[in-house]
């Protein structure tokens, strides 16, 4: 063997060179940057989730469940704009949607802090969920706690049992049927709720809470435009009755007992739709 070829074996192979800038930091962080995205994608286009902050739903959603919203149901939004691609279909009475609403900071009290998002576009945003009741060119009319449609009374039939919200109300429950969704309501005999009459307007919705008596709602502010629908919920993923701090969350003292008395482990998985909050009614 030739000395130039032995001093070629011997040689050790470079080693391949190493990357910098750009490329070494999407070599690194390149994963993130994609679970990042997806987990926007899926937010933005597919699911969102939302928790239950008050008692306005009740029997149907308690306070402090969590829930996803599914929204490619009624089209999925386009981002930064108020045009949605073909939707799966079209709003229906008896849906509980999540949707936008504004609010006012300035005004006393919350009844009066919250207006249509479309009509006061330079307000700060919020969320809320409701119950679809009235379509686009409806005649409804809330007095007494009942509810008329199209000139009929909504149907609705006592149950004889009661159940007690945040505030230590006692309250009827009650079971009403619209367009075939069957759901549980509950009344206030000594707080009737706001009375209102509306014909909703084209491309509006009339959203009402099912605790009727304690729901700041479409009979206060008015209706909500289908832009700012962000879909139907659909699935409870957690629920629990948690209303401390973070820093009382972390502490181990507390671990046992949240698992164990605050989780409502039952209600994990739930569907929400018609039928919801009907355990309330009893048989």
């Amino acid at each position: 063997m030739s000395t130039g070829a032995a001093r070629s074996a011997e040689q050790p192979s470079q080693a391949p060179a190493k990357r910098t800038g750009l490329p070494r930091l999407w070599e690194e962080f390149g994963w993130l940057v994609l679970a990042l995205a997806l987990a926007f994608a899926i937010r933005s286009f597919v699911i969102e989730p939302y928790r239950i902050p008050s008692g306005s739903m009740l029997p149907t959603l308690l306070i402090g469940d969590h829930l996803f919203v599914n929204k490619f149901v009624y089209g999925i939004k386009i981002p930064f704009t108020d045009a949605r691609l073909p939707a799966l279909r079209d709003p229906q009475r008896g849906d509980v949607v999540v949707f936008t609403v504004a609010r006012d900071p300035t005004a006393l009290g919350p009844d009066r802090s919250v207006r249509p998002a479309d009509r006061r576009r330079d307000l700060p945003r919020d969320r809320f969920v409701k119950r679809i009741v009235g379509l686009p060119g409806d005649e409804i009319e809330v007095r007494n706690s009942g509810v008329w449609l199209n000139g009929e009374r909504v149907s609705e039939r006592e149950t004889g049992r009661t159940m007690r919200d945040e505030a230590n109300r006692e309250l009827a429950v009650r079971v009403a049927e619209v367009n075939g969704c069957v759901h549980a309501v509950l009344d206030d005999p000594r707080r009737p709720g706001p009375e209102a009459r509306f014909v909703v307007e084209p491309g509006r919705y009339f959203v009402m809470g099912d605790n009727r008596d304690h729901s700041n709602d479409s009979r206060t502010w008015g209706t909500v435009r289908r832009a700012e629908l962000k879909g139907p919920a659909f699935l409870l993923y957690w629920s629990w009755d948690w209303n401390g701090t973070w820093g009382a969350l972390l502490n181990p003292l507390t671990w046992w007992e949240n698992l164990t008395q605050r989780m409502r482990w039952g209600r994990l998985g739930d569907r929400i739709g018609c039928g919801r909050g009907l355990e309330a009614a009893g048989p």
